[in-house]
């Protein structure tokens, strides 16, 4: 399949992305987990008997990982193949995700791809990005041309989402604060229209991950047992169900309550980075951990209308695309005017 733009989150939590079907919006999603293939899977075997898991191997230097939505949450020892460090997007695992959302859209040829990347470091890897995955790419699943990269601020994305879906509640004359709670960094951008004041944007490591591992300390302190599956956390919280530990139901919520001293801390980092918020229109919530923030966040900004977004782990990736787009167009205008 051809696309003029394809746009990919790969954050730390889940890797998302968004392309054209005809004049409507495709997207998909999976965990951001990259563990090692297995070359002698047994389930295979049990074809008929067991549902078959939607997997693919992505070949990434020599090495195959297992990525897809159905890849498994927890594994024996701890360690289900996410990774968790600032110079993530360089990692071979970002490959393979990246690899496998082209795998599952179908992709073989894509004028522009877009990427975001969390507001601390983009300066510091949109290069590297750029320079790694233009031209042809191959997973283990045949070549994929890709014309160019652009590389984007991740809460950009969500702006822009907002301005194309948040009716009149965008506002081109005046500010809003945009705050993208991800799964290992909290990153918010104040903008008036599509202008970012840098002063007052900003990123830091405490995004839902953060509190998902004091809710393991918790767990391991009141059950006498240690435990790191962070995974299970999530998806547990994520479904208000509790968690299964040795037999017995584990109730996440008081313990989340207990978690909130890692919530105010980053809340307050914001805080102090945007300083007044007199001139706000108001405040844009996305991200998968939006939920997570939202009452911090409405006690810290008491007075400032707050937008939360319908299906806040898409808003990113589809501003992704609108924006690949419009810059496409844009640069095809200006070199068909120039010709």
């Amino acid at each position: 399949m051809k696309a003029s733009v394809f746009a990919a989150d790969v954050g730390y939590g889940n890797t998302k992305s968004a392309f054209r079907l005809g004049s409507d919006i495709a997207t998909q999603m999976f965990p951001s987990l990259a563990p090692l293939a297995v070359s002698d899977a047994v389930s295979g075997y049990g074809q008929g008997v067991f549902a078959s898991r939607k997997v693919a191997p992505i070949e990434v230097d020599g090495t195959t990982y297992e990525v897809g939505p159905g890849v498994e949450l927890s594994s024996a020892y701890g360690n289900a193949g996410r990774t968790l460090s600032e110079d993530f997007c360089l990692t071979p695992n970002y490959a393979a995700l990246l690899g496998g959302s082209l795998h599952f859209a179908g992709m073989t040829e894509v004028d522009r791809m877009v990427l975001g990347l969390p507001v601390h470091s983009i300066t510091k890897y949109s290069a590297d990005l750029r320079d790694r995955f233009t031209g042809t790419l191959n997973f283990g699943h045949g070549p994929v041309r890709v014309g160019s990269v652009k590389v984007v601020p991740q809460p950009l994305g969500s702006l822009v989402s907002f301005s194309e879906y948040g009716g009149d509640r965008f506002d081109r004359e005046n500010a809003h604060l945009v705050i993208d709670v991800g799964y290992f960094t909290t990153d918010w951008v104040v903008a008036s229209g599509f202008t970012m004041i840098d002063r007052r944007s900003g990123g830091a490591p405490g995004g839902a991950s953060q509190i998902y591992q004091r809710i393991a300390s918790l767990i391991s302190k009141q059950e006498g047992e240690p435990t790191d599956d962070i995974e299970r956390i999530d998806k547990c919280l994520r479904e208000k169900k509790p968690l299964l530990f040795y037999g017995k139901d584990v109730d996440l919520r008081p313990l989340l309550e207990q978690s909130q001293a890692v919530i105010l801390s980053t809340v307050k980092d914001m805080q102090n980075k945007v300083g007044r918020t007199a001139d706000l229109r108001s405040i844009v919530l996305t991200g998968g951990g939006a939920a997570l923030y939202e009452p911090a966040i409405r006690a810290a900004f008491p007075r400032v209308q707050l937008d939360v977004l319908d299906a806040p782990c898409f808003a990113n990736v589809k501003g992704f695309l609108i924006v690949g787009e419009a810059t496409l167009a844009r640069e095809r205008k200006q070199a068909g005017a120039i010709a």
